[in-house]
């Protein structure tokens, strides 16, 4: 089983979030990895790239998205099956991104997104989970989800308990 992270927008491969939520995954008997799409600006180039990325892999895969990453991740289950997903403030419904209308994914589906986000909406999560099965965690946060860091690796170690391969 794979754990593969997409960064957002103004982020790189291995920021802050993505170092800790790797280190759930290797907690728990997991592989790590993350693409770096710093030299793309465009959401469905980076799509492009992880569906690639998802074509070379022969082993399960759950996919981890913050921002547009998020956005990345939940286009690219829509044409790879994955295992799961584990969204951060997920650039859904955003001006500009090709894609805008979803499909139910056939996984576990997990989104955390801040009540002041100031860069996408939390009505966007809103929206899209009163559509879509997915648990949803709310909270008391900004865009970056810094301050809510120790209750997301709460959320994702047991998001990923039932795929732990040691213990």
């Amino acid at each position: 089983m794979l754990v593969l992270f997409s960064h957002g927008k103004e982020s790189g491969a291995w920021g802050r979030k993505i170092q800790q939520l790797s280190q759930v995954s290797s907690k728990v008997g997991l592989a790590v990895d993350s693409i770096d799409y710093t030299d793309l600006d465009e959401p469905d180039e980076r799509v492009q790239r992880l569906l690639l990325y998802l074509a070379q892999v022969d082993v399960p895969v759950i996919l981890v998205g913050s921002s547009m990453g998020g956005y990345v991740s939940l286009v690219a289950a829509s044409l790879h099956k994955v295992q799961g997903l584990f969204l951060l403030a997920p650039a859904l419904y955003m001006d500009g991104y090709e894609q805008q209308s979803y499909q139910p994914i056939p996984c576990p589906l997990e989104i955390v997104h801040g009540w002041h986000d100031d860069v996408v909406p939390v009505e966007n999560s809103l929206r899209f989970a009163k559509t879509f099965p997915c648990t949803l965690h709310l909270v008391d946060d900004d865009h970056r989800l810094r301050k809510s860091l120790p209750s997301i690796e709460s959320w994702f170690e047991s998001f990923l308990a039932p795929y732990q391969e040691n213990r």
